[in-house]
């Protein structure tokens, strides 16, 4: 008599049993629900305050594009715009002179720097204005000469203390981009027989960019909002037109609000420019940028599309 093993059955060939997955239980953090929740009633209470206030909310789209209003912004980005000029080209002079190894310049750059960062700007603009009482005249020689009074206008005293103040701390963050690039390219650069100044131009300046480029962009943003200032020496700028308009109008905090709403779309404006400029200097430093926010929209949408394809 023969039995039939059937040896399929054994426990022997029977697979292994796999590990048990990991149930992964989430960790609950209930401080960031509560902290959430409180920052949501803080803004939920703002605007509700500002809702039962006596505020003509009307009054802010009527006159957002008044032709004063635009006038002033016209007159704001041209006073940011010289203003940054000059900071930017006495912030690269005074920065080499600061470097030089002769020290009565880098005693004078020093002096400066130290003056102007360490006055308020708006010291420095009642300064300007007022020099008029101390100088009667301004005499240049053959070249120019009128009462101070009427050489120094509002529109100078403003751009000579913007400019003249911006150049001190743009001294500080081109010397901090020059310093960041290896003293061995320059001596390369000298012992390949370029001057001084060709390997500033050529060799220094567009690598300390990189470093220089970020931190001005922030400077061109402050400088713009740092304009407003300058209406207390009688220059016509947007915040200046915009309490004009609330005393003649009746609503001087709306006008407050409808000016803080334009200095908020020009900075937003400059701050694209500077992402994208910021950008472009990288490209030496990084090997793969990063995406710009319409290539990740873009992205976006070709795999939202590319999905529904699939599951069509």
């Amino acid at each position: 008599m023969t039995v039939d093993i059937d040896k399929t059955a054994g426990p022997e060939d029977t697979p292994p049993a796999g590990p048990e997955a990991i149930k992964a239980i989430p960790v609950r953090h209930y401080g960031r629900y509560l902290s959430a929740a409180i920052a949501i009633a803080v803004l939920v209470a703002i605007i509700y305050a500002f809702g039962q206030g006596k505020i003509n909310w009307h009054a802010v789209p009527d006159y957002f594009f008044d032709h004063r209003i635009i006038k002033g912004v016209g007159q704001t980005l041209l006073l940011t715009v010289l203003s940054m000029a000059i900071g930017i080209l006495g912030g690269i002079l005074l920065a080499v002179m600061r470097l030089s190894k002769n020290p009565v310049t880098s005693s004078i750059a020093w002096f400066y720097i130290w003056f102007f960062r360490g006055t308020p700007v708006l010291v420095q603009l009642f300064v300007w204005f007022n020099l008029g009482l101390v100088f009667e005249y301004i005499n240049l020689g053959p070249i120019y000469k009128d009462y101070w009074s009427s050489f120094m206008t509002p529109f100078l005293t403003a751009l000579l203390g913007l400019g003249l103040n911006e150049a001190a701390y743009m001294a500080e963050i081109c010397r901090a981009g020059l310093l960041s690039v290896d003293e061995g390219q320059t001596e390369a650069s000298h012992a390949l027989g370029m001057s001084h100044g060709k390997t500033l131009r050529r060799i220094i300046i567009p690598q300390a960019m990189r470093v220089i480029v970020p931190p001005t962009g922030n400077e061109v943003i402050n400088m713009l909002k740092t304009t407003s200032l300058v209406s207390a020496v009688q220059y016509y700028e947007l915040l200046r037109y915009a309490q004009d308009i609330g005393q003649t109008s009746g609503a001087p905090v709306e006008m407050l609000f409808l000016a803080a709403a334009w200095y908020l779309i020009m900075t937003s404006v400059l701050s694209v420019g500077q992402y994208y400029v910021e950008r472009y200097y990288a490209r030496g430093s990084s090997r793969q940028l990063p995406p710009t926010p319409w290539q990740k929209i873009k992205a976006n949408l070709t795999s939202l599309s590319s999905r529904k394809g699939a599951t069509a």
